[in-house]
């Protein structure tokens, strides 16, 4: 396994190295000591029917802010995490990485980031694990189209919730998380 840092180096690229044979392959996609101080207690997996439906931008405020470990399974889906963190010198910047069942890369989001994908095929599946359980009290989210953000996610009209759609703009919110160095 390669983790390899991104444009923004809390966020890391992970690119299996799978054992083939004959009958197929073996890859190692998680090892607790590749994150030391993390600790995973909740993992979800999301089906998505439809191509081109955008999940996000989501994240959980503090106490209960959450990292996470993104992969597809199923289908193929960009990836995009946006620094949140107040006083970063990345803030309101994102990466953005193109996940797919045979590659099997991930993404580590942490804390701090809000996180979407879009899916770019149908039946598309994603499982993130989280280190913080899901807590409804302290969900939060901005806005996927925010031209602050300069997102390309390469769709004018995807499926998205009313939820998702009714989120604001970078720019129309105090930020919760702070930057710590």
């Amino acid at each position: 396994m390669q983790l390899i840092a991104t444009a923004i180096p809390e966020v890391l690229r992970l690119v299996p190295d799978p054992h083939r044979d004959e009958r197929g392959f073996l890859a190692e996609t998680f090892r607790a000591e590749w994150f030391p101080g993390v600790t995973f207690v909740q993992e979800n997996h999301s089906l998505s029917s439809t191509v081109h439906t955008l999940r996000g931008l989501h994240f959980q405020t503090p106490p209960m802010a959450q990292a996470k470990l993104v992969r597809v399974v199923r289908g193929r889906a960009l990836d995009v995490a946006v620094d949140v963190r107040r006083r970063s010198p990345t803030f309101g910047s994102h990466v953005a990485l193109e996940l797919d069942a045979v590659g099997r890369e991930s993404l580590f989001v942490p804390a701090g980031f809000a996180h979407g994908f879009l899916t770019l095929e149908p039946d598309t599946e994603v499982l993130y694990k989280l280190t913080v359980y899901h807590s409804p009290r302290h969900e939060g989210g901005i806005r996927w189209d925010d031209p602050e953000l300069g997102i390309r996610w390469g769709v004018d009209d995807p499926v998205i919730s009313p939820r998702d759609a009714a989120l604001p703009g970078l720019d129309s919110w105090t930020s919760p998380f702070e930057h710590r160095t």
